[in-house]
């Protein structure tokens, strides 16, 4: 066999969301302006005195560190996106920064829950004045970067050219993190303002704490459902049933039998079938890939075939 000759049966393993780039830089734009916040809430905290804006400060200091992970994500897996060293492409990196983001996610929320909690345990002092315009900047911006990385997140969020996928295939779920992240800063400081004015116009010092807790309940929620979708991509579990039934149902035809199946999400959008079939007649390959093409989200498929042993029933 010449050298050239296995150039029409070899193909590439770049399995990145086909919006990978412009979520990479829209990410950065976030890191950027909640970095940029974060400074200026620090330095303005120490100035003036106040402890909620230096508290503040570093809260975001939390989500910035996230969201650099994230962005840097994003780089890696297009740079190394030809190397050879990663079998089935960096089309994950995503996942695994998002996995460490909902842990950081978690972090922050158990940190607030136990600062609410003893909050409440031993009120102290609130400067309502200077507080509530930090939490309206913070917020200001938490809603800046909630625009900037929603995506789709509802019925049309499916990618364009045939890579879309069924439940979360289709998702980027790194920019989902980045986006969760600047959700959970938008709610509490959402709750901060409003457990504020209370304080304020009330005179219910209790309600900051008190939102506190609340805040660390929903954060929870998302970062364990985070964790859960980014942590079976990482495992390779199966992404959909449907899927799986598909695909079964398009080869298991004139007699062939499917006796081995693995399919598997390799990057946002991309997934990967190993598949062995039982044939009584049995043909090239390509013949079963055929019975496959267009199958959304189906990008890498190695297809093994055996005769039928001359004594088995056909099914």
């Amino acid at each position: 066999m010449h050298s050239h000759s296995l150039e029409p049966w070899s193909h590439g393993h770049v399995f990145l969301g086909d919006r990978h780039d412009r979520h990479a830089r829209r990410t950065w734009a976030v890191v950027a302006l909640t970095a940029v916040t974060m400074v200026v809430e620090i330095a303005g905290g120490t100035w003036f005195g106040s402890m909620a804006l230096v508290a503040d400060g570093w809260h975001m200091s939390t989500h910035a560190a996230a969201l650099g992970i994230a962005a840097m994500a994003y780089r890696f897996a297009r740079r190394h996106a030809e190397d050879p060293r990663f079998s089935f492409g960096t089309g994950k990196f995503g996942d695994l920064a998002a996995f460490a983001s909902a842990i950081i996610l978690g972090l922050i929320a158990l940190l607030i829950g136990a600062e609410s909690l003893d909050r409440l345990l031993h009120p102290a002092p609130i400067g309502f004045g200077q507080a509530i315009p930090i939490a309206v900047l913070g917020l200001a911006v938490n809603l800046a970067s909630v625009w900037l990385l929603h995506d789709d997140h509802g019925p049309h969020g499916h990618a364009h050219g045939g890579h879309g996928g069924h439940g979360h295939g289709g998702h980027d779920t790194n920019f989902r993190a980045a986006y969760i992240h600047v959700l959970a800063d938008a709610l509490t400081s959402v709750l901060a303002i409003a457990a504020l004015l209370g304080g304020l116009y009330l005179g219910l010092p209790w309600l900051d704490p008190a939102m506190g807790v609340v805040g660390t309940v929903v954060i929870l929620a998302w970062s364990w459902s985070l964790l859960r979708t980014a942590g079976l991509v990482l495992l390779d579990a199966r992404p959909s049933p449907a899927a799986t039934a598909e695909i079964r149902a398009r080869l298991e035809t004139d007699g062939d039998r499917v006796s081995d199946l693995h399919l598997w999400q390799v990057g946002p959008g991309h997934r990967a079938a190993v598949i062995a079939l039982v044939s009584d007649h049995p043909q090239p390959p390509a013949h079963y890939k055929a019975r496959l093409a267009g199958l959304r989200g189906l990008s890498h498929v190695t297809i093994e075939v055996q005769p039928c042993p001359e004594h088995t029933e056909r099914a």
